[in-house]
């Protein structure tokens, strides 16, 4: 096998995890959607099925995931946990550095170049963020993004088992992503997975400030799919949302991906 090949090889490994939930979940969708029952919101024709998946990610979250991420933040001194923050959101620039070409922002994209290249020398790559002190602003861009603003509709939302809230543009978007990830490149397949699942782990935490919300909530399940759609609509038009289309929900940190169930 070439290089080349083994490169592809390990980069799929990555993204074929979850281009294969993806599809899965597709595909029992479409077998149940006869009998499926009426939905409430015309947005996710498939909420008895979503309510499903919602309740396992719900189950795992709260056993697993959320009391790790609260002893992390008790535990790990708050300039290492920005040092850790930061360096994940520099490695994923290169997704938001296509996705402002594609867009035609090319004043952002210049910017977005220069954050990058500044923080991962000056900023060691990207435990700190010189790139701000200068003035450098933070952009966020991603491929579900990408296809919004070339006119491509959401299409029917879904809730991913162990990946979360989607839809079906934001989850073709969030493949595309990850081949422009450098993580995904590498060809050591434990270190491409620790750096996976420490990502994952990381956004985590940053939801921890989100869950007492959701849990005041009346229905956790319609908070958040509001939360989410609201959000990605509001990214996709760059924040030229009628205040009417609007909620207080705008809960998830940067990136479409969230291990929020």
């Amino acid at each position: 096998m070439s290089r080349h090949e083994a490169v592809a090889t390990h980069t799929f490994g990555t993204v074929g995890v979850r281009a294969i939930a993806c599809l899965a979940l597709l595909a029992t969708l479409a077998g149940c959607a006869a009998t499926t029952a009426q939905a409430s919101d015309p947005r996710d024709p498939f909420e008895p099925l979503n309510r499903v998946s919602y309740a396992v990610n719900d189950g795992v979250d709260r056993a697993v995931l959320r009391p790790a991420a609260k002893v992390y933040h008790r535990v790990t001194p708050h300039f290492v946990q920005t040092g850790v923050s930061n360096a994940f959101a520099n490695a994923k620039y290169p997704v938001t550095l296509v996705n402002n070409a594609l867009q035609g922002k090319f004043g952002d994209a210049l910017n977005d170049t220069g954050r990058f290249v500044l923080n991962s020398t000056l900023g060691l790559c990207g435990i700190f963020d010189p790139a701000s002190d200068v003035g450098l602003d933070i952009n966020d861009e991603d491929f579900g993004q990408t296809f919004g603003k070339w006119g491509v509709a959401a299409g029917p939302y879904f809730v991913v088992p162990f990946f979360g809230p989607t839809t079906l543009r934001d989850g073709i978007g969030s493949i595309a992503d990850d081949f422009t990830e450098p993580h995904s490149y590498l060809e050591d397949d434990s270190t491409r997975w620790t750096i996976w699942a420490a990502g994952n782990f990381e956004k985590r935490v940053r939801l921890l400030d989100a869950d007492a919300v959701i849990d005041r909530a009346g229905d956790r399940y319609t908070f958040v799919r509001s939360a989410y759609l609201q959000r990605r609509e509001y990214q996709v038009r760059d924040g030229n949302v009628p205040a009417e289309n609007l909620e207080d929900a705008m809960l998830e940190p940067e990136g479409n991906d969230s291990l929020k169930p």
